[in-house]
């Protein structure tokens, strides 16, 4: 791969919810032969990040698509959890509220219990210490729950306890990016 880059040189689209617009430009840089790099200021592209449009687009246009290999948050976080690895689910961001919460909490400890299956969302930073309570709060004292916040950072923090541990165990998780991990199986 070549190592030299053209920055100055490099026309930069925002890629979001609100950006159909940019969608329509990559499409015409694609007909015309031109390359397009995704690129995520926090997170993975395409994965819990904007970029799938993007991704469809250069596929509806035969264009060859070369993921590169870096941290993913998700994945770090269910590596460094200890739960089931072998079956999990991204559920992306539970409802932020009641009582659509509380019932998504439930649904996801008794799915992960029927189905010994290990399930992780994600929530803005500065909500992460209400969930981290609202999780202590609802959840069965022996179901497990791992936090893993600013990950790859230097003050990374990951901490994996059941939820009767968690009752006695105070971690800050305000306003740093965060993954919950939570498993009920066997």
């Amino acid at each position: 791969m070549d190592r030299t880059f053209d920055i100055d040189g490099s026309t930069f689209l925002m890629i979001n919810e609100h950006t159909s617009q940019d969608l329509d430009k990559a499409e015409t840089y694609f007909k015309n032969g031109k390359d397009i790099g995704l690129l995520s200021d926090c997170g993975c592209p395409a994965v819990a990040d904007p970029g799938k449009g993007l991704v469809e687009i250069a596929h509806k246009n035969n264009v060859t698509i070369k993921p590169l290999v870096g941290p993913n948050s998700i994945l770090l976080a269910l590596m460094a959890s200890g739960f089931n690895g072998q079956s999990f689910s991204f559920e992306g961001y539970l409802p932020n509220k009641q009582p659509a919460l509380n019932q998504s909490i439930s649904e996801v400890e008794n799915k992960s219990r029927n189905e010994n299956k290990t399930y992780l969302f994600i929530e803005t930073p500065y909500r992460n210490n209400q969930l981290k309570e609202k999780l202590i709060e609802k959840l069965h004292p022996n179901t497990r729950l791992c936090i893993a916040a600013n990950l790859t950072a230097d003050d990374e923090l990951i901490v994996s306890k059941t939820i009767k541990e968690w009752k006695n165990t105070t971690a800050d998780f305000h306003k740093k990016p965060a993954v919950f991990v939570i498993y009920s199986g066997k």
